[in-house]
């Protein structure tokens, strides 16, 4: 009899069937061989293969969740591992729950007990249990980046630390990129240069930031990851109980792992030593069955997934190395490689080597796909970028009457400056559209005061919360009273929650006395609402308790803070209202979805919850995002913008080392996130910070080869050298790329290309497309009408569609074609 660890309980046990070798031999008539079916050989492979360590280098579109999701069924169907030994980590929620549903689907009721979640996620619900380990309740608050910079304001503030230079977000991201190296406060004093006044203050910001964290039972999001590795560290014991339970680590996204995350992988597949194995064993818990010859528990197997050519989040501490080291790291690993594509048709994949393999320091691989060439890349030339943006408009247009839906296109770009064009352009073509990365629910300010109200009620330790519910809405507190508070509290040696309960002893005036008092009743008796009744403590569940809705909902009204909106003459208040209620509805979906959880399980999905989730699968509207933000996704039509020097590559990869490496890099992505139709466009003059400025062409664009290219760029002077090549070309070939400026042929080409030293140039511009827009009031137009248009001249409106300010005129231009325009701001007028 063997008995393995209940996924739900570290103490509890229960007894596994015995399961086959590592290895041996199955027969394909036994359990497992479903799976397999319909896998190409290389992914057969790497679901099959059992051994200490495998790297599945899996190019774009190959199929790698398939493979990954098959191997996590195919181990638990041929009984070779328990669910509850799976940990499989991704880097969103959006992914994670993708995988666990596939698994589900091929396996049922089976796949139950499995770990199946985001590194932070599975952090998460480590240090929840051995909170007490290291110090912390288990009810720690989150905190996001907003609550980090409201702390570091303060402290900055309280240091005059702003008079050196300092900012909330610079010390947000040093702390950040310290933390992700595994640097607490005290191992950066030990390295600082004590004469450096400016490494002296960070040090006592850091000091500060930290103990308010502590002091407030609350942890920042690289805490997450980096206590979670300290505890496996100072506690060989517990980190001991977690590496006998996972038997196989299964890692997404390897490329995009930090120097953290890379330890936390290390130190849960590190073996159990013989010492531990026997302490173990003396408490009870069953360890003998799993030891080798030398008395140890051996590492868990580990399985990652990555691409180096897709490694591009080196800003936020993604180490390259690590997969590319994977084999030195791991000796004896087995790499397969992945690298035929299911998503895209071969001109994009043959595009995408081309330019990828200009890369060295990378395995070579060439993706290939059995469907065929497909349409030829578009390519087009741009006057200006509003340009630019109509062709993209007008090319929306043509798919959407070929039956591409808007939610199946998406428009990539380098930075977010360059939405700008795009925006006013899509709203005069009338284009459903939306900006993927602009304020997300969560980050909106009633939504942050509606959740530091249920935050104040499962962390009574957390300072930042209270302060921010303490007088929202208006109750007459204001900062000197908040001081008071504080000070009391530090005096005293009580938490900011225990000081607001003795505010009559602050010699405060009534009115504000009794709003603090009134507060503080309020969360005590919410907190009480959440105390489960005596058959339910009894029981160890949470019956009796209140659902969080029901909490939620007392909050707001006794708060006053739905009222305040409710009741606010200023109009954006009613929106904000109907943002709280979607937040109150939200947790009822919540209470219904998830009848047994807590509070603090809500709060802890909320903190969880990343931009890449929010993405609408269903929306009817076409995305426009950064290329970073476009990592993982894939869309019918793509539409890469901005393809010149100073964007891609961004002039700020000049002077860092293996800088324009990534960002060829971050073209590849772009590039291998079309299905079936790719775009390329480009502007021969852009604003930048107020200034006009001659674009010249990506030295990227030189690496794709001619015959995968269809140019369209406008007449006039988007060729030069008698207009008999596109300009996108008339750089130098051939001359290595990567120095900064380098590929183009002298001066003389930026003369050639100019289009603001001639004034002929413009009047051989036909289309020229400015950002022109007008009031156009009550102008009233119907089917038959003539207009003249700024920049398309005269057309005949075919039809008019809408109500109201959203009324759209179909007009079919004299030599500019088929265009939609809001009527409203469309600079027109009626001949």
């Amino acid at each position: 009899m063997t008995l393995i660890l209940d996924p739900d309980d570290p103490a509890g046990w229960r007894e596994a069937t015995v399961h086959p070798a590592p290895g041996s031999a199955r027969t394909a008539d036994e359990p497992g061989s479903r799976l397999t079916d319909g896998l190409n050989p290389q992914q057969k492979a790497a679901v099959e293969y059992r051994g200490p360590a495998l790297l599945i280098v899996a190019g774009a579109g190959s199929g790698k969740t398939r493979v990954l999701t098959h191997r996590i069924a195919h181990l638990i169907e041929t009984r070779e591992a328990w669910p509850s030994q799976i940990l499989a980590i991704t880097f969103t929620n959006k992914a994670a729950a993708e995988m666990r549903e596939r698994v589900q689907a091929l396996l049922g009721d089976s796949a139950s007990g499995m770990w199946i979640s985001t590194f932070h996620s599975a952090c998460v619900r480590i240090l929840r249990r051995e909170a007490e380990a290291i110090g912390l309740s288990s009810t720690f608050t989150i905190y996001d980046s907003a609550d980090q910079r409201t702390i570091l304001k303060r402290i900055i503030k309280d240091l005059a630390a702003d008079t050196m230079g300092f900012t909330p977000a610079g010390a947000q991201g040093k702390i950040s990129k310290l933390k992700n190296e595994l640097a607490d406060v005290e191992t950066y004093a030990r390295n600082i240069n004590t004469n450096d006044p400016q490494e002296v203050m960070f040090l006592e910001i850091f000091r500060q930031y930290t103990r308010r964290l502590r002091e407030a039972s609350a942890l920042d999001f690289d805490d997450l990851i980096a206590e979670t590795v300290y505890l496996f560290r100072a506690f060989p014991k517990v980190a001991a109980l977690y590496q006998r339970r996972f038997r196989h680590i299964l890692v997404d996204e390897y490329q995009d792992t930090n120097h953290a995350q890379y330890a936390l992988i290390h130190e849960l597949t590190r073996p159990v030593e013989p010492e531990i194995v026997d302490e173990l064993d003396r408490h009870g818990v069953l360890v003998r069955t799993m030891t080798d010859a030398m008395g140890r528990i051996p590492g868990a197997s580990l399985t990652v997934v990555g691409d180096s050519d897709q490694s591009i989040y080196a800003f936020r501490g993604a180490d390259i190395r690590n997969i590319a080291e994977f084999e030195r790291d791991f000796p004896g690993a087995e790499v397969v490689l992945l690298e035929q594509n299911y998503r895209s048709t071969q001109n994009i994949l043959s595009a995408a080597n081309a330019v990828i393999a200009n890369n060295f320091d990378r395995k070579d691989k060439k993706l290939w796909t059995a469907d065929g060439d497909g349409e030829k890349i578009v390519g087009y030339t741009g006057y200006t970028a509003h340009d630019e943006a109509q062709f993209i408009a007008d090319e929306i247009e043509v798919l959407r009457r070929a039956g591409v839906a808007y939610r199946d296109i998406a428009v990539f770009y380098r930075t977010n400056a360059q939405t700008r064009a795009l925006e006013e352009i899509f709203v005069r073509s009338a284009l459903p559209y939306r900006v993927v990365g602009g304020t997300k629910f969560y980050e909106r300010a009633e939504i942050k005061d509606a959740m530091a109200y249920l935050i104040a009620v499962a962390n009574p330790l957390d300072e930042l919360a209270l302060r921010r519910i303490l007088n929202t809405p208006k109750r007459g507190i204001g900062p000197a009273t908040e001081t008071a508070i504080a000070v009391f509290a530090e005096q005293n040696e009580l938490s900011f929650r225990q000081a607001m309960r003795h505010a009559r002893e602050l010699g405060l005036g009534p009115k504000v006395t009794g709003a603090i008092t009134a507060l503080a009743d309020v969360l005590d008796e919410a907190a009480a609402m959440l105390v489960p009744s005596q058959a339910g403590i009894e029981a160890g569940t949470n019956e009796g308790a209140s659902k969080v809705s029901e909490v939620l909902v007392f909050l707001m009204q006794r708060s006053g803070l739905l009222d305040a909106l409710r009741n606010s003459r200023d109009p954006q208040d009613e929106t904000r209202a109907e943002n709280v209620d979607e937040l109150i509805a939200q947790t009822k979906d919540f209470d219904r979805e998830n009848p047994q959880a807590t509070l603090v399980d809500f709060l802890t999905q909320v903190s969880l919850v990343a931009a890449a989730d929010e993405i609408d699968d269903e929306s009817g509207t076409v995305s426009l995002m950064t290329l970073h933000t476009a990592k993982g996704l894939e869309y019918h039509a793509v539409f890469l913008t901005g393809i010149e020097e100073g964007l891609l590559p961004h002039q700020m990869s000049a002077s860092e080392p293996g800088g324009p490496a990534e960002e060829r890099r971050l073209f590849y992505v772009g590039i291998t996130r079309a299905r079936k139709r790719l775009y390329l466009s480009l502007a021969m003059s852009r604003a930048q910070f107020g200034e006009v400025a001659v674009a010249m062409p990506s030295r990227y664009l030189q690496e794709i080869p001619d015959e995968l290219i269809d140019w369209k760029q406008s007449p006039g002077m988007a060729t030069s050298r008698g207009g008999t090549q596109p300009r996108a070309l008339n750089a130098r070939r051939g001359t290595g790329g990567d120095r900064w400026g380098g590929g183009f042929e002298s001066r003389r080409d930026l003369d050639r290309f100019s289009v603001t030293r001639a004034p002929a140039a413009k009047t051989e511009w036909a289309n020229k497309v400015t950002g022109t827009v007008r009031d156009n009031g009550d102008l009233t137009l119907e089917a038959g009408d003539r207009i003249r248009h700024t920049d398309f001249g005269e057309g005949r409106v075919t039809q008019v569609t809408g109500e109201g300010t959203k009324r759209i005129a179909h007009v079919a231009f004299d030599t500019a074609g088929q265009k939609k325009l809001l009527i409203k701001i469309a600079p027109i007028e009626k001949l």
